[in-house]
């Protein structure tokens, strides 16, 4: 049996979330600067966005650039911009061809005027596309978020259209960058760190990990699917026993 036959189609999660790391190494390990690493990227992005569409993924979001990168060296940030911008250019007809709708998440105020341009375009051409949502988290940090979302919540205070015993989970959740989509249900983490990097802090409270060593260059669809089973196999309680689970489902 395949990796893909043993996944169970009716337990996938509706959103899955990606740190793609380890693109620097990959290249230092080729002997190359680390912008080889990045290119070399657009493969594995490719292959796992097919596979999370065409297995049913509701949500994929990508962890393509934090605010934290934008203290890397000027030539690699300047490197990685551009990239971007030609990626989603070229990639767009794909997307719409496969009924996937484009978004993001993240200080899109902060990219270069041509990169939010290219951008923009891509998310209104694409976003009448219902097959799966890909995400890209770019200019993101979880800590920024959530700054964002309490000067919102804070703002509506002062305008008298909240009261503060009124900011509850749904209203902070209603607040931030991903108040449309569910949170994720398994965040996957290549290169074998074990830390969320500052990744949708609110949102990955009850989210399964899986970390793996593979460098992001290297991944394939056969390890999204790696990630998908390991998931199925795991009970997830919600601090609930397992006991209590049993019996609801029973």
């Amino acid at each position: 049996m395949s990796l893909r036959e043993k996944i169970d189609i009716d337990n996938l999660p509706q959103h899955v979330a990606v740190i793609m790391d380890g693109n620097g190494r990959w290249a230092k390990k080729k002997g190359n600067l680390r912008i080889f690493g990045h290119q070399n990227a657009i493969t594995a992005v490719r292959e796992t966005v097919e596979a999370a569409a065409e297995l049913g993924i509701k949500y994929l979001t990508l962890y393509a650039f934090s605010t934290e990168n934008w203290s890397r060296p000027k030539y690699e940030v300047d490197a990685l911009m551009q990239l971007l911008v030609s990626t989603i250019r070229k990639e767009t007809e794909t997307l719409s061809k496969n009924n996937i709708r484009l978004q993001s998440i993240g200080d899109k105020a902060a990219l270069p005027a041509a990169c939010r341009a290219q951008l923009e375009e891509a998310i209104e051409l694409t976003s009448k596309n219902t097959r799966m949502t890909l995400v890209l988290a770019l200019s993101y940090s979880g800590r920024w978020e959530l700054v964002n979302a309490m000067q919102k919540l804070a703002d509506q205070v002062k305008a008298g259209e909240l009261a503060p015993e009124d900011i509850n989970e749904t209203a902070i959740q209603g607040a931030l960058n991903t108040a449309e989509m569910p949170d994720p249900e398994l965040l996957i983490r290549t290169s074998g760190e074990q830390r969320i990097s500052n990744f949708l802090l609110w949102q990955l409270a009850y989210t399964e990990l899986y970390i793996t060593e593979l460098l992001w260059p290297d991944f394939r669809k056969e390890h999204l699917y790696e990630a998908l089973v390991s998931f199925q196999q795991r009970e997830r309680r919600f601090g609930k026993t397992s006991e209590q689970l049993q019996k609801a489902h029973s």
